[in-house]
């Protein structure tokens, strides 16, 4: 129906959040109460977007509460957050028809406002017996959740407007690109907040479970950060004549590759990367960016690649050229794909599944633009997938 449509969009958008069950389980953890819920609060209607329920409380996403018979009513009206640890020894909650209707004894309850200033809804917790904890501490962790939210949030609705926004006209469009490079500086900033407060987290906190979870959100928030910095990279390279490559003569380039290498097996332990390496020094090169090359080309290899079959990473001198290929096993790259694998955004229009904005292999590309060398790719069943980049090595 025509009038459910927004809610459905809300809990599209909160569901789509890698980082919500992870949220609402160091929420009860936190608080020690046994249900944890993200709920969009209007004027007019409560609804549970996602839902950790251990007391059988009975709702589930898309489920409703009469608004006027919760406190997030009120917290829409004030944008101030309600805890409380034992209502029926609370001087004004003990009276309250809320922790009446649905015998509570704890509850905490955090506005989730959007950059905008819109009120979207709460991150809450109840219990229907006494809680335990230090409230301060407690307030300001389910705080910083419920900011993370509601900067994912934002985040996905900038994103939407933007890939709307491709699809439109050639003015269109430019605008869009415009936007973007606006969005990606204004998000550093909260993000290393962001970042800088699940750190002190982790480091406060004892159980390793938690540490755990508290480890979960910081990673999310670094994945983010390199998602922001594919952002301003495709906008520098679409509004400021590319993207900056600063060549200087390099003697360790091989030090470089093996550092990233040593990154993506951290961060994928299960993957094997083979290293085929024999790099002269005095590559004139920007260093930063050939590194960054080569983490987007493993990053794509191991994201597509057979997991029993190892990548193999060669790089090597021919003539006056440098070389670098990554090649992996697995299903090769469809026809209809192939030319569209350098352009932005556009992965999705050949059918292929893509977990991130599509620009890792763009970004690769206007990486070699810059060195005036190029990118190829080839693929099949029999050899793998196999991209070689190549670009004059010596100073002229």
């Amino acid at each position: 129906m025509p009038e459910t449509s927004p809610f459905a969009q809300d809990i599209a958008s909160v569901a789509k959040i890698d980082a919500v069950p992870i949220i609402l389980s160091m929420v009860k953890h936190v608080t020690g109460m046994r249900f944890a819920a993200i709920a969009r609060v209007t004027d007019q209607r409560w609804v549970a977007c996602a839902v950790d329920d251990s007391i059988n409380f009975g709702l589930e996403p898309g489920g409703e509460l009469v608004l006027e018979s919760t406190i997030c009513h009120e917290i829409r009206q004030s944008h101030q957050p309600v805890l409380f640890t034992h209502a029926s020894e609370h001087p004004f909650y003990s009276l309250h028809h809320t922790p009446r209707t649905y015998q509570l004894e704890s509850y905490a309850s955090i506005p989730i406002v959007k950059a905008n200033g819109e009120f979207f809804g709460t991150l809450c917790a109840i219990d229907t017996v006494p809680a335990h904890l230090d409230e301060n501490a407690v307030l300001k962790t389910l705080t910083l959740f419920a900011q993370l939210i509601a900067m994912h949030l934002d985040l996905r609705q900038d994103l939407e407007k933007s890939e709307k926004a491709l699809a439109d006209a050639t003015e269109a469009g430019r605008l869009r690109e415009q936007f973007i490079a606006v969005l990606g500086h204004d998000l550093r900033t909260p993000l290393s907040a962001i970042r800088m407060s699940a750190d002190l987290l982790e480091t406060r906190l004892h159980d390793k479970r938690e540490r755990g979870l508290a480890s979960a959100i910081r990673k999310s928030s670094q994945r983010m950060g390199a998602l922001i910095e594919d952002v301003l990279d495709f906008a520098r390279g679409k509004l400021g004549g590319g993207i900056p490559v600063r060549r200087t003569v390099v003697d360790d380039l091989q030090g470089v590759f093996i550092s990233v290498v040593a990154e993506i097996c951290a961060s994928e332990p299960e993957v094997q990367i083979h290293q085929n390496m024999a790099i002269p020094s005095g590559i004139y090169c920007d260093p930063a960016r050939v590194g960054q090359l080569l983490s987007n080309l493993l990053g794509n290899a191991v994201k597509h690649g057979s997991r029993e079959c190892p990548v193999e990473v060669t790089a090597y001198m021919d003539d006056s050229e440098f070389v670098l290929s990554v090649t992996n096993q697995g299903a090769c790259i469809p026809e209809a794909l192939m030319p569209l694998l350098f352009q932005p955004f556009k992965r999705s229009e050949g059918g292929a599944r893509e977990e991130g904005l599509g620009l890792g292999l763009y970004i690769a590309a206007q990486i070699m633009n810059g060195h005036r060398g190029t990118l190829s790719v080839s693929s099949s069943t029999e050899q793998g997938t196999c991209f070689v980049a190549r670009f004059p090595a010596r100073l002229e």
